[in-house]
């Protein structure tokens, strides 16, 4: 085992990969010698080569697009977008091309090896551009896997699954805690399953969903709550797509009540899908409405962030609304 933040466990995952397969490749904006703006790469270069870790141009549409062309080979692709906000380029390479690729081709040809990579989320003072959390858009698009870690130990179970995974995954790291979380990671190589969610706290009274950086938030507001005799399950997601519908919907058996916190938009965010699958699937359990604890349907604001971000105080009026409804 060996203390390590996110961004050493991601940057150790991909170490191992290349080491794994020579056939592996990571590249994006920067992700070269100069170890990506996150210094996520960093010694890459050096260990494996410029045609092993490299820079692409300053084009997203173009790094999907020949990412999806060397996956397509037998190659894995791991591409980096070096903020999840300069994603939409490429949407139309990932939902028209990625996703469908097997699709299309009758399972003749796939582009299963490959892994997205991009940063996501707010809370560093980032403004409109290097903050938004869309999740949701590619949650949307059969074909892909989705993906959020919340600390160091899942990033690299996670990223390791991800890259030798048979299917294409968007892999979004919350880069709130890239430095912020740090934890005991075993050194040598592990996975861990992607499309399973996981019961961080065990609890009676009431049901809290989040993924990647809200977890945290969760867990305060699950502490908070605490104090005043509330016992709260807490969920971490893992994956978007596809998603544990049984976990969660045996956790609001079990308490009757359910809150889903994201950073993202409140209106059409992921929140919205498990609200709903979660009110089919146990209607008559809930004790109370599903609610929903999410940013604000404005672009994210760089003055006004505190008021925009999702904290833990905002996770406990919800959980308090819900327990006396």
């Amino acid at each position: 085992m060996a203390k390590m933040n996110l961004l050493q466990a991601i940057n150790n995952a991909l170490d191992i990969a290349m080491a794994k397969n020579d056939k592996v490749y990571s590249f994006g904006e920067d992700t070269g010698s100069f170890g990506g703006v996150f210094r996520a790469t960093s010694g890459l270069t050096e260990k494996y080569g410029r045609h092993r870790n490299f820079n692409t141009p300053l084009v997203e549409q173009g790094i999907l697009g020949f990412a999806n062309g060397l996956a397509s080979q037998g190659s894995y692709a791991i591409a980096e977008i070096q903020f999840g906000d300069y994603i939409f380029p490429a949407f139309d390479q990932i939902v028209n091309e990625s996703a469908k690729f097997r699709y299309r081709s009758g399972n003749e040809f796939n582009v299963g090896g490959l892994t997205i990579r991009t940063p996501y989320g707010g809370g560093i003072a980032g403004g409109h551009y290097h903050s938004q959390s869309p999740e949701a858009y590619f949650a949307h698009t059969p074909g892909l896997k989705i993906v959020m870690p919340r600390n160091p130990y899942m990033a690299k179970g996670l990223l390791l699954s991800a890259i030798f995974d048979p299917n294409p995954v968007l892999f979004m790291e919350p880069k709130r805690l890239y430095r912020a979380s740090t934890g005991e990671v075993p050194e040598e190589e592990y996975t861990l399953e992607l499309g399973k969610a996981d019961v961080v706290r065990e609890g009676k009274d009431l049901t809290i969903v989040a993924w990647g950086a809200q977890v945290e938030m969760a867990e305060k507001a699950a502490e908070k709550a605490a104090e005043d005799g509330i016992d709260c399950e807490v969920i971490d997601l893992v994956s978007l797509l596809p998603w544990d519908i049984d976990t969660v919907a045996e956790s609001v058996m079990k308490t009757g009540r359910l809150v889903v916190t994201q950073e993202a938009p409140l209106t059409n965010g992921f929140a919205s899908e498990v609200a709903a699958t979660i009110q089919d699937k146990c209607f008559l359990y809930l004790e109370s409405p599903i609610a929903r604890v999410c940013g604000l349907d404005t672009p994210y604001p760089l003055s006004h962030e505190k008021e925009y971000f999702v904290d833990h105080l905002k996770v406990y009026e919800a959980i308090k609304a819900s327990m006396t409804y």
